[in-house]
């Protein structure tokens, strides 16, 4: 695990500065490798590469940018799991050090472009080709690792953080199109985001820079081609085999392994499988608690499957004092806002995990890939009482009846406010205006913000390409759903997961994101993954051993969630007063400053709109409020935190 930067003319003009500046993106990048760093520039000045490392697989001779046997160098973040087995297939190479970094040279020399998909992990890296004169650049298939880029000024930069780009920007300006998205979903679309000039090289993608131009291209996307001949007890013995595959796969190491553990499920079964297949003496698990009482307080269920499966369970405590002193550096360390406040304690589990281990196995994906996520519950819902009605309840591709939903409606008794303003208006409209309006978090923001300084761009048009895409059945409700939550929740997820752990010089690995194991559940019909209305069904069934039955029986899990707007109501209340009642708040031109506080006064308990509008606030503070420092930072090799 690393971070990984780099800078290359368009234009063929030497960069006249290249060593400087990509010392100084090395330095702003620090925290991604605290074991050392390194910098490579072409013997023709045509661009270099900088590179921070953390140490996790071959800890002496696996320093980077490497350059091959064939002249070819690489700048490489992450962990192709597959490494040992790809390095027999490639018995001409001579293999100069035990790395999996020396593997993808090795490959990418074999199979050129084509060797991404031999590649079984997380990555993102660039590869200069020599004999080409060409940037290869490629990022794994569901975005785990970070590849930020922009074209400026026949300029071509790279990096795995944001901040890392900023200087080169003329100026720091917010993206309106991708603002709109953070508010309707609270995470961009397309490869934007909200810094404009900067964008996202998508999951599954790679683009190669030759000559002036830069392409990208799509190596690997999921398809649901559906098996409708195997029984339910097949996809249940296949997709043990493959889990236990794939955490033997991520549990290879040459330092300690350990596991964050929720009291959850997914990260049950994957720390549970942890534990049984690795090979240290001691197995760690993470947790995170609040002191809000129960609805806050899972670490009794984390130490449930700690006890009955032997591991060393260490707590985090966090309080409101905590979020004063640490949610601006949970804003800078994420780049931007994304997703829900679960970043904030991600980041103090991550830290004290960081103090005992250098990897952690977490279970993020689960929810996306078996169907996990309250609300499917909800629209799935409302479409049985509208097929009860109709009578078509039964003539239809129903998953689910009316009658084998009810024991399962206890799972929305927290979700009231969400059952109130989903149903407030378009009942029984179609599907995908219905789940859109499900996830739409910009109904909450009317006054707020000042929607007619924003621009008239609708999301839901990009919303409704993904959501009725080709890769989905025109039939399966389920699969549109969880289909639109893998392609872009996921991936906003992962960026937390990311800038949590890394913040902390932390490596996280997500043995669910395994391209053979989502390509396997992929291929489940819906009543597998989701019969009687049941979340997760076919991973429960496959996994009950792992695991202790009380967790599995769990109707209250909820995620993560933070006490958040019952600490702005009493302990944050001056915190937030002054963060929107100063000068520079009340001047953004996008926002209602009073109106938020009013807004932030109505919230109600499990509500994100508080969490969304002081991220922004805090995010404009950090990066356009100091704009003159960071551009300084490129000269004088601060970090502009």
């Amino acid at each position: 695990m690393c971070g990984i930067a780099g800078l290359f003319r368009l234009d063929g003009v030497r960069h006249p500065a290249l060593a400087r500046h990509l010392a100084a993106m090395n330095r702003i990048q620090a925290h991604r490798g605290p074991d050392g760093e390194g910098v490579w520039i072409h013997e023709a000045g045509l661009g270099g590469f900088a590179h921070r490392r953390l140490s996790i697989i071959d800890l002496v001779t696996g320093t980077q940018p490497m350059t091959g046997s064939c002249g070819n160098t690489i700048c490489y973040n992450g962990e192709i799991y597959n490494y040992l087995e790809l390095a027999e297939e490639l018995p001409d190479y001579a293999f100069r050090t035990r790395s999996d970094t020396e593997v993808i040279l090795a490959a990418y020399r074999k199979w050129g472009r084509d060797c991404v998909h031999r590649l079984r992990g997380m990555f993102a890296f660039a590869l200069w080709d020599e004999e080409r004169r060409e940037l290869f650049c490629a990022r794994d298939r569901f975005g785990i690792k970070p590849f930020y880029f922009l074209q400026q000024d026949g300029l071509f930069g790279f990096a795995s953080e944001a901040k890392a780009l900023l200087p080169f920007l003329p100026e720091i300006r917010t993206d309106l199109t991708a603002l709109m998205e953070y508010l309707v979903f609270q995470f961009c679309l397309d490869g934007r985001t909200l810094f404009h000039g900067i964008r996202e090289l998508p999951p599954g993608h790679t683009i190669t820079v030759r000559g002036g131009n830069a392409v990208t291209e799509r190596y690997w996307d999921v398809f649901y081609n559906l098996d409708f001949d195997h029984t339910a007890k097949h996809f249940e013995e296949k997709l043990r085999h493959l889990l236990e595959e794939t955490v033997r796969l991520h549990v290879r190491s040459d330092v300690p392994v350990g596991a964050y553990l929720s009291g959850g499920t997914d990260s049950g079964i994957i720390a549970a499988l942890g534990c049984r297949l690795h090979r240290e003496p001691e197995w760690m698990a993470f947790h995170g608690r609040f002191p809000e009482g129960d609805a806050y307080d899972e670490s009794r269920y984390a130490r449930r499957i700690a006890e009955e499966k032997g591991m060393s369970l260490r707590i985090a405590d966090i309080t409101s004092r905590d979020f004063v002193e640490t949610i601006p550096k949970v804003i800078y360390h994420l780049d931007y806002p994304v997703a829900g406040p679960g970043s904030f304690p991600q980041y103090h589990v991550s830290r004290l995990a960081a103090g005992h281990r250098k990897v952690v196995l977490g279970g993020q994906g689960g929810d996306e890939i078996f169907g996990g996520y309250v609300r499917y519950l909800l629209a799935y819902f409302e479409q049985c009482i509208k097929g009860a009605m109709e009578g078509t309840l039964r003539k239809g591709n129903f998953i689910v009846t009316y009658e084998s939903i009810i024991p399962n409606l206890v799972l929305l008794r927290n979700y009231k406010p969400l059952i109130q303003e989903f149903w407030r208006e378009g009942l029984f409209e179609p599907l995908d205006r219905r789940y859109f309006r499900l996830i739409n978090r910009a109904s909450t923001l009317e006054r707020e913000i000042r929607w007619n300084e924003i621009g008239g761009y609708s999301p839901f048009e990009a919303f409704q390409r993904i959501f009725n895409g080709p890769n989905v059945g025109s039939e399966s409700y389920f699969d549109k759903m969880t289909h639109f939550d893998f392609k872009t929740l996921l991936p906003a997820l992962l960026q937390v997961e990311d800038r949590m752990s890394m913040a902390h010089g932390l490596e996280s690995r997500v043995p669910f994101l395994d391209h053979p194991l989502v390509e396997f559940v992929a291929t489940m019909p819906s009543d597998i993954k989701f019969k009687d209305g049941t979340p997760k069904r076919v991973l429960l069934a496959a996994m009950r051993k792992e695991v202790p039955a009380e967790i599995f029986e769990r109707k209250d899990k909820m995620g993560f969630p933070v006490p958040l707007n019952e600490w702005l109501q009493g302990d944050l209340k001056p915190f937030v007063h002054d963060l929107f009642t100063s000068r520079a708040a009340r001047e953004r031109p996008y926002f209602d400053t009073e109106e938020i506080l009013k807004g932030i006064a109505r919230e109600t308990r499990f509500g994100r709109k508080a969490w969304g509008l002081i991220s922004l606030e805090l995010w404009h503070r950090t990066f356009h409020d100091r704009q003159a420092v960071i551009r300084k930072s490129l000269e004088e090799g601060g970090t502009a935190q």
